[in-house]
């Protein structure tokens, strides 16, 4: 029953949003959207790894660009449909996420965090020696004129988009809720006593990567196209490592839905800061945010609610 409630919620806002192309005319709209629903696949995909399993990672921004540039390299190739990089990507950010995982899994806490760092760092080398998508210099990508059903590229985007973070939200519900979602909390609980209870920890946790690299990098694929150029030092900008952490620190990690909430609230804050005062507060406005999150409520907004629920119930 709850499956199917999930599923006619996630077709039902997939409609809304297509229908709203054809009312609001104001493409800024679309333009926010789009940047608050990509830092929904980027927390949620977070999440899968550091909330569900325990292992904190620094390397966001490696994955993001993996796409992003799977993406410059097809359109300069082929030229192809967006399916193709979208398959491509997913394909490339899941082997990158089960190598790094294979190579890295074994080390806990700020060294996996700091070994995570260095893959995105190597990656950000190769790709600025790589004249093919423009390497340092970076790369331009036009986008067409017209596209059907939408009346603006931008509007094909946000829709597509609006797709991929209901598909990734329902893969991590799917991860939360199965016997892979146990065996993680497992893992993030005592890893040590996992292991002993017999929950393969080293395939489970090679799942748990391979996701997260899959729909981070998925998350990269429309980028290109919607900012229309593109270099390694927005590619791999420090922000979008900081924000994939703190949507979900700020939402709660231990759910599906808390990166969810932590990223409607806070892209939407940095979206209107951005317009109002300037988007060079955005870093300040995550760190006032996370500081307060994790002193106030450090199971995040969702935990918190929680929290409160039970007790209620507790005293009922």
């Amino acid at each position: 029953m709850r499956s199917i409630v999930f599923w006619t919620a996630v077709a039902a806002i997939f409609v809304i949003g297509v229908v709203s192309t054809k009312i609001f005319e104001n493409e800024f709209f679309f333009f926010a959207g789009y940047a608050i629903l990509q830092a929904t696949i980027m927390a949620v995909a977070w999440n899968i790894l550091g909330g569900f399993t325990g292992y904190v990672n620094f390397g966001s921004a490696g994955f993001f660009a993996l796409g992003a540039y799977t993406s410059i390299a097809l359109s300069n190739a082929l030229d192809p449909p967006m399916i193709v990089p979208l398959l491509l990507a997913a394909l490339l950010g899941g082997l990158v996420g089960l190598g790094t995982g294979y190579l890295t899994l074994r080390l806990r806490g700020v060294y996996f965090a700091i070994a995570t760092l260095a893959m995105a760092i190597v990656f950000e080398t190769f790709v600025n020696n790589w004249a093919f998508v423009g390497g340092a210099t970076g790369a331009y990508i036009l986008t067409p004129e017209t596209v059907p059903f939408f009346d603006s590229y931008i509007e094909f985007l946000f829709a597509l988009i609006l797709f991929l973070a209901l598909m990734a939200i329902a893969i991590a519900r799917y991860l939360k809720i199965s016997r892979i979602g146990q065996g993680l909390a497992a893992i993030r609980d005592d890893e040590i006593a996992a292991e002993g209870a017999g929950v393969p920890t080293l395939r489970l946790k090679l799942v748990s990567t391979t996701t997260m690299g899959a729909l981070m990098a998925i998350a990269g694929v429309p980028y290109p196209f919607f900012v229309t150029y593109v270099d390694p030092l927005s590619a791999f900008n420090l922000t979008i490592a900081v924000n994939a952490i703190a949507m979900p620190m700020i939402g709660g990690t231990g759910t599906w839905f808390g990166p969810v909430v932590g990223a409607l609230l806070l892209g939407s804050i940095q979206e209107i800061a951005t317009v109002t005062i300037s988007s060079e507060a955005n870093v300040l406005i995550v760190g006032v945010l996370l500081v307060t999150f994790i002193m106030v409520a450090p199971q995040g907004i969702v935990g918190l609610i929680q929290d409160r629920w039970r007790k209620r119930r507790a005293h009922g």
